[in-house]
């Protein structure tokens, strides 16, 4: 079986070709991104944003033989302004990592409320037959609250509109990370 961050870009590489636009919504150390510029090519683009300079550095360090990238030091909740300003009306794919950095600060994490913009913003410009994935860790202090709005939120989605599903160990001790995959129908 495949780990969350497996199963997420599985169903990404499903759909993702050559020339694509994606997202990184929130790039940490950039193995997402790293995954997402190589898929789309050097004829495609990532956006990767971040709200931490750390995060920023860690994933141009690990990108760095990439053009593809633009990366945006900004919340997520932000990603009309970027769309908007470089004339982007559409996505093909993205992916979220919700909590907080990897061998960072442990007391920045990713909130509901902005997550939630970020994904009214991604899913209204996302093209049919075209996926956005989310793994959700929330074993850590404001965790269960943003897990709590993510899923009812994409538990309301119009299913004439998007599938959706849950994918999840459920044998694990302390809140184990769990994978929801949006496909615009």
């Amino acid at each position: 079986m495949k780990r969350p961050v497996e199963f997420a870009h599985a169903l990404l590489k499903e759909s993702i070709s050559e020339g694509d636009f994606l997202i990184d919504a929130t790039c940490g150390n950039g193995n997402d991104t790293l995954f997402l510029a190589k898929l789309t090519g050097e004829k495609g683009l990532v956006h990767a944003y971040d709200i931490q300079d750390d995060a920023i550095s860690r994933s141009k360090e690990l990108t760095k033989d990439f053009n593809n990238i633009n990366f945006i030091l900004d919340s997520h909740a932000q990603i009309n302004n970027y769309l908007d300003k470089d004339e982007i009306s559409s996505i093909d794919g993205a992916i979220f990592n919700l909590g907080y950095l990897p061998k960072g600060d442990k007391a920045i994490i990713t909130l509901a409320e902005s997550t939630l913009e970020a994904l009214d913003a991604i899913l209204s410009k996302l093209n049919k037959g075209k996926r956005a994935v989310i793994v959700i860790y929330h074993g850590h202090e404001g965790g269960k609250e943003e897990k709590n709005a993510v899923l009812e939120y994409v538990q309301a989605l119009n299913q004439k509109e998007f599938a959706v599903l849950k994918y999840q160990f459920i044998n694990q001790k302390n809140n184990p990370p769990f994978v929801i995959g949006i496909e615009k129908n």
